[in-house]
């Protein structure tokens, strides 16, 4: 049954096979020592603040998505979380600093979001209340996430001139706020201060000297909230596009130990309607024009601020709600994993997806919360992808990406490879740096197509006996039907579909004696794991 099914699945691929170059690459990995260190949760998503009549391009793509207004009851929303154990949630977004907190002491009556002219992003202040505050604890609760709150900056605050804010702070709605969120017992593992008020801001600006002075207060706030707790919540700042001279005054002016951890938002593939932003995902050369921003945050933070780290705090990849038929399909994980793979090599503690649900680009559908591709791709790094980042060498063409980590939770080491070709096949020999070559890579010139991707279709599944040779852990990813914008990915030939309980499936490797040939095929992902790799660093 097993063999007849893969044949199958290699019988539908083959004439795509026919057309596909192969070439012979070379990845080095350096196991000697970490050249980078992530969060053990790395992985984070957001919830936005978004009401259903927010529309771009003639689409209103937000539904019933937002903190205010999503259903916290859906079976699909509690699974979907608790697949990682942990997931880091970031609470925020653009109408963030609008966003009054409904506690006793609030003077204004606590309204709704709405459309008005003049409005920041053309809405109005809208309030969070109390009861629906505690629904969103008592769902981070029951499923574990870990949450990051953002808190309006502008409050108190008045327009001084077009795009900039100025005047003192109002920081009571934000502590009452906290205070009742710690008379409560919520944990909250970060408060964030503001949103996009960075440099030149989106719609709203303040100055660095500002931010600086208002987080200094902010870290007052919260020492005293939490002087009779064990755990003191993060700091979290500026939540803005990376502006090397703002950034650098923030952390000048807030000085030493005030701001934890750093964060920056990137939407490196611009507009959503733009009708390239396939060709932009797997453009290698344009992927990798953003690493010059992950390398002058962390400059300027080493420079400035050696006590802080760096986060994504947020990142959708097309802005402006993504892009309809490609933020929520198979080819937008290329972006999404080169940039968690990127973002990791520079020391990025947190990468937060814009978003969980919401929008075109959520992990999960905003309709039905049934997972979209990225959603496989963020659990699988989540489970497979540790800490300590390794050091690659290749000698491969451009289009196919490399980077490697300590394995999560295990020994070894998992290296993820995205081939951006649409026609190379790879053929991978996996080097040690230390000289312990661990794929023997053969030689199969003038084998039949048909033959080897026989081969690689019925590869073993399952447990082996101690007994038997090294072997190593494969996932490939692939589009359903070779559709790039498929809203299914496929996992070794096996689509990844709720279960018939609803449930989100297993994500199994196909395990492989680790002399074999390792072949990536054009359009697809892997994360290959090696258990008995001889990496010192991951000790």
């Amino acid at each position: 049954m097993g063999f007849s099914f893969s044949l199958l699945l290699f019988l539908a691929s083959f004439p795509v096979i026919l057309a596909q170059e192969v070439t012979h690459a070379t990845i080095s990995i350096d196991g000697t020592a970490t050249v980078a260190v992530i969060d053990d949760n790395f992985v984070c998503a957001t919830l936005d603040w978004w009401p259903h009549d927010k529309c771009n391009y003639n689409q209103c793509p937000w539904g019933y998505s937002s903190v205010t207004n999503l259903d916290l009851s859906h079976p699909l929303l509690s699974k979907a979380i608790q697949a990682f154990r942990n997931l880091r949630i970031r609470i925020g977004g653009s109408l963030q600093d609008q966003v009054l907190y409904g506690v006793e002491s609030l003077k204004a009556p606590c309204q709704p979001f709405r459309k008005m002219k003049g409005g920041l992003f053309g809405f109005s202040k809208g309030c969070l209340h109390m009861n629906r505050w505690d629904e969103l604890n008592h769902l981070f609760s029951r499923t574990g996430a870990i949450v990051t709150f953002g808190l309006n900056a502008l409050y108190g605050r008045h327009q001084i001139r077009k795009g900039v804010w100025g005047g003192a702070w109002d920081s009571s709605n934000a502590r009452d706020f906290m205070n009742y969120t710690v008379s409560k017992g919520y944990k909250i593992d970060s408060w964030e201060y503001g949103n996009e008020l960075s440099g030149s801001g989106v719609s709203a600006s303040v100055s660095a000297e500002l931010y600086g002075k208002d987080s200094i207060h902010l870290k007052d706030i919260v020492n005293n909230l939490y002087k009779n707790s064990d755990l003191k919540p993060a700091l979290v700042a500026p939540g803005g596009f990376f502006d090397k001279q703002w950034y650098a005054k923030l952390l000048e002016v807030s000085g030493s130990g005030i701001v934890n951890y750093v964060t920056h938002h990137i939407y490196n593939l611009g507009a959503g309607m733009d009708p390239n932003l396939v060709n932009k995902i797997l453009d290698p050369h344009y992927l990798s024009k953003v690493s010059e921003t992950f390398s002058n945050l962390s400059q300027t933070i080493q420079q400035n601020g050696p006590w802080a780290s760096a986060w994504v705090g947020e990142s959708g990849g097309a802005y402006n709600s993504g892009g309809r038929h490609v933020s929520d399909t198979f080819v937008n994980s290329f972006w999404y994993l080169d940039q968690l793979g990127m973002a990791s090599r520079y020391n990025t503690k947190v990468y937060c997806r814009q978003t969980l649900v919401g929008g075109n680009y959520g992990l999960l559908n905003t309709t039905t919360l049934v997972p979209n591709p990225d959603y496989y791709s963020a659990l699988l790094w989540h489970r497979l992808m540790g800490k300590s980042v390794l050091a690659v060498g290749s000698n491969a063409l451009p289009f196919l990406r490399s980077y490697a980590h300590c394995s999560k939770g295990r020994a070894g080491i998992t290296l993820l490879l995205i081939n951006l070709s649409n026609q190379t096949d790879f053929i991978i020999s996996v080097q040690n740096s230390m000289d312990m070559r661990l794929t023997v890579e053969e030689n199969i010139s003038g084998e039949n197509p048909f033959v080897r991707g026989l081969k690689r279709s019925v590869s073993w599944v399952g447990s082996r006996a101690s007994d038997e040779p090294l072997y190593r852990e494969e996932y490939h990813l692939t589009a359903k039907d070779g559709n790039l914008r498929s809203q299914t990915m496929v996992l070794n030939g096996i689509p990844l579909e709720l279960t018939e309980d609803e449930n989100i499936p297993k994500l199994d490797p196909v395990r492989l004696d680790v002399s074999s040939p390792l072949y990536i095929n054009p359009l697809s992902m892997s994360f290959i794991v090696f258990p008995n790799f001889d990496a010192p660093a991951c000790a």
